[in-house]
């Protein structure tokens, strides 16, 4: 099969970036050129609500030369996503007008929890070292310009990830607007910091042991580079001790090229870098980073985050793989055109969130988890019949695991209960349709189904999950291990179960006119009782 060729466009809210990868099923997936262009998007944004005119302009300049550089590679496909700043700007719906009109290029707004997991899948493309490193408690931290999420993996797990605190723009935007110093400055991030990471602690940490964290973002590459400087620094004092070839008392580290840059330090490293950057002027610090004076507050900002999480976490190693949104749009492309596979299951990272959902609602228990596993056999029997896409199998799943959640807060009117907990909650991996689509399932579980406010996909989910709900009516799992297959039209559910199976049965018959009613297929419980 011919080489592919991608273009993967990043609206963010400090800058705009585009990666052209060239992909191949026997070569996988490689970067060939990366552009970038800085345009204060989130400032405008967060400050005022909207993106001026004169950024649109800019914006819609440098995406039109994106634009001419992709039929000059000759790029098949590509995905152009934006981010917080986009998406909380109150006039997006214009500007995307606007870009593919002047531009051609259409771009899709995407929210926080696709925007972490692509950067995930970025991770994951450098799988050895992935795959090793959350072996063991492993916090994942993104630090971006809008908005900063923090992850926890366990024994390969996710155990949760939530949207904490606000990015560095917003922060920055939050002390433009106060006039203070530098310490304060410091003590003041670090007071927003710990007020979310307290409850974070009390909620997610408790007992957990991590040993690892992974930065992803701008900054934590800037900083890591820094860190290979500084130890490069020292091994050339530490040769030249004896020689008389190192200069010192220069008070000032030797600047390297980016080659120099490490992927992995201690915590006491990632200390000495902190406060390296904690005691220089602005000025100083762009000369000894290689930063922009723009960039500056940003990088200062991101350096406390990081190192509160660090201290939260108590963490011993820090890892930075290195990657950008960008990566992670072209490595889901690759995926599904099939150039590349994961060794890592995203599939279960978004299921192991929603049972984390599910056990803080106190509905983690045997019965949720045979509910999952009937409604996922039932949708392989049917899929002659639904006509849904693998992808629905896992909202299946997704709302299997969390029908029940409502009930925590209501038992009477617990379905619309559950649909309020699955729209404020963030689960990773889920577009905001995707989340409406389980809410709604979840919903019309306990409620009758309302056509006018929920497509058919919706309603083919529901009938399945009623029946799968039915199966375990008694709570008492007893058709574990039962076979499921159409016939004519019957789904015909067999099963060696040899005790009473009244409540069951009786419904089944409660739920199966719905599920007539949607497929033209009748449920039958059959019992195969030993001679």
């Amino acid at each position: 099969m011919a080489n592919h060729l991608f273009a993967a466009i990043d609206v963010g809210s400090f800058e705009l970036e585009m990666g052209i990868y060239e992909m191949s099923p026997k070569n996988g997936m490689r970067q060939i050129d990366h552009l970038r262009h800085v345009i204060a998007l989130g400032r405008e944004t967060y400050h005022t609500g909207k993106i001026s005119y004169r950024l649109v302009d800019e914006m819609c300049r440098v995406l039109a030369d994106f634009s001419r550089i992709m039929k000059g590679y000759q790029v098949e496909a590509y995905r152009a996503y934006a981010t917080s700043a986009m998406r909380e700007a109150i006039n997006n719906k214009i500007i995307l007008d606007q870009i593919q009109v002047r531009t051609g290029i259409q771009v899709r707004i995407i929210s926080n929890s696709e925007q972490r997991f692509l950067s995930y899948k970025a991770i994951a493309i450098k799988a050895a070292e992935f795959e090793k490193i959350i072996q063991k408690g492993t916090a994942i931290a993104d630090v971006g310009f809008g908005s900063t999420q923090l992850s926890l993996f366990d024994k390969e797990s996710l155990v949760t990830t939530q949207n904490i605190v606000p990015g560095v723009l917003k922060i920055r935007d939050i002390l433009s607007q106060i006039q203070v110093s530098g310490n304060m400055e410091q003590s003041i991030v670090e007071e927003i910091m710990d007020h979310e990471l307290i409850k974070f602690r009390k909620l997610y940490l408790k007992d957990r042991d991590i040993k690892n964290l992974i930065g992803i973002g701008d900054s934590i590459m800037v900083l890591m580079r820094y860190a290979g400087e500084m130890a490069k620094q020292r091994e050339l004092m530490e040769d030249g001790a004896g020689s008389g070839k190192a200069e010192a008392g220069s008070g000032r580290t030797a600047r390297f090229s980016s080659g120099d840059r490490t992927d992995r330090i201690t915590r006491e490293q990632f200390n000495q870098v902190y406060e390296q950057l904690m005691s220089m002027s602005p000025s100083r610090i762009q000369e000894e980073f290689g930063i922009n004076e723009s960039y500056v507050g940003i990088l200062v900002a991101s350096a406390i985050i990081y190192m509160r999480i660090l201290q939260m976490t108590g963490a011993e190693l820090v890892w930075t793989p290195g990657t950008r949104l960008c990566d992670g749009i072209a490595a889901e492309y690759a995926q599904e055109i099939r150039c590349i596979k994961f060794a890592h299951s995203f599939d279960d990272d978004i299921l192991a969130a929603a049972r984390n959902i599910a056990r803080r609602y106190r509905c983690g228990n045997s019965h949720i988890q045979n509910v999952e596993s009937l409604a996922a056999q039932m949708f392989d029997a049917m899929k002659k019949h639904h006509g849904l896409a693998a992808r629905d199998q896992l909202l299946l799943r997704i709302a299997a695991v969390l029908y029940g959640c409502g009930k925590y807060i209501s038992m009477r009117n617990f379905g619309y209960c559950s649909y309020e907990i699955i729209m404020a909650t963030e689960i990773i991996g889920l577009s905001h349709a995707e989340r409406e689509v389980v809410a709604k399932v979840v919903r019309y579980y306990a409620e009758p189904f309302d056509y006018d406010k929920a497509a058919i996909r919706s309603a083919k989910l529901t009938a399945m999950l009623r029946l799968a709900v039915a199966l375990d009516a008694s709570y008492k799992q007893k058709l574990t291990g039962c076979r499921m297959v159409v016939r004519g039209d019957e789904l015909v559910i067999s099963t060696s179960y040899e005790g009473d199976m009244s409540l069951e049965s009786m419904m089944i018959q409660t739920c199966a006119p719905f599920f007539e009613e949607i497929f033209g297929i009748t449920p039958v419980l059959k019992q195969k009782r030993r001679v």
